[in-house]
């Protein structure tokens, strides 16, 4: 499959070791003076031994690779003992991989190996220990005075990234949810009032986001569990963003609810270019 994983220069590299424990998949190690990635399954592409190198000789590139094994990783990972086992959950849990995370727990219940307590993860797999994406439910307070412009946000939740929120989070139930592109919310000078407002919101990146796998998961137990009332789809006229589209119809088709689907199509200079609805 082509996905990303890590690249190692090794003219710049000096076998230095540092980025060994970086690793929390334990995919580098040193051989014959030099860093190497032992197997591609055990990278998760994720680049957090990027910045220990101090001769910049590791980045994150595109390219045809096996696909990372989660199940392999953990045969290697149990051997380390309770606390790497419990700084593999953690890493996973602050990068948003909610679906490779799952797999360890599974591979732990299965394998019969205790779980160490890793931060302050909810039962569905979700890190709270980090205040940047802690579940927040927002009070909505107006911001106008008479004359003024209308500044009140139309947030509800945080966070709004869809890696990082938790889809049984009670202010999804039975809300209507706006799948935003990113871009979305800086092209549109009226995206709070004009399309935020009286729903919950996750945003995505079709072309960049990894693990896109993670996204229809959580999009379907949004649609089957927690059942949303409606999904709308945001996106720019630009070709990459209809991803995020057919990610939401693929959700829809998997999914054992028939719900109401929109399409807002923004234009770069913020204009509407289409509104479609599905039944």
């Amino acid at each position: 499959m082509y996905r990303k994983i890590i690249k190692i220069n090794e003219a710049k590299c000096d076998g230095c070791g540092i980025c060994v424990p970086a690793c929390a998949e334990g995919a580098l190690q040193v051989i014959d003076g030099k860093i190497r990635l032992i197997s591609d399954f055990f990278c998760d592409g994720l680049g957090a031994c990027i910045g220990e190198c101090p001769q910049g000789a590791l980045q994150i590139v595109e390219r045809e690779a096996e696909p990372y094994n989660e199940y392999k990783v953990m045969d290697y990972i149990v051997k380390g003992g309770p606390n790497v086992i419990k700084a593999h959950l953690e890493h996973m849990l602050d990068h948003g991989e909610t679906g490779f995370y799952n797999e360890a727990l599974d591979y732990l219940n299965t394998m019969k190996i205790p779980i160490p307590a890793h931060g302050d993860a909810d039962k569905s797999g979700h890190s709270c220990g980090c205040a940047g994406s802690a579940h927040t439910e927002m009070e909505q307070k107006e911001n106008k005075s008479p004359g003024s412009i209308d500044r009140t946000s139309q947030l509800r939740q945080w966070p709004v990234q869809l890696h990082l929120l938790n889809p049984n989070a009670q202010v999804f139930q039975d809300s209507d949810l706006l799948l935003a592109a990113d871009c979305c919310g800086f092209a549109s000078p009226a995206f709070h009032n004009d399309f935020l407002k009286g729903k919950t919101l996750a945003i995505a990146c079709p072309k960049l986001d990894n693990n896109k796998q993670v996204y229809l998961d959580k999009l379907i137990t949004l649609i089957n569990s927690t059942e949303i009332r409606s999904l709308t789809v945001m996106i720019m006229q630009v070709p990459c963003c209809g991803g995020l589209f057919q990610l939401a119809n693929q959700a829809l088709e998997f999914s054992e609810r028939r719900i109401p689907l929109k399409l807002i199509m923004i234009g770069v200079e913020g204009n509407i270019i289409k509104e479609v609805e599905y039944e």
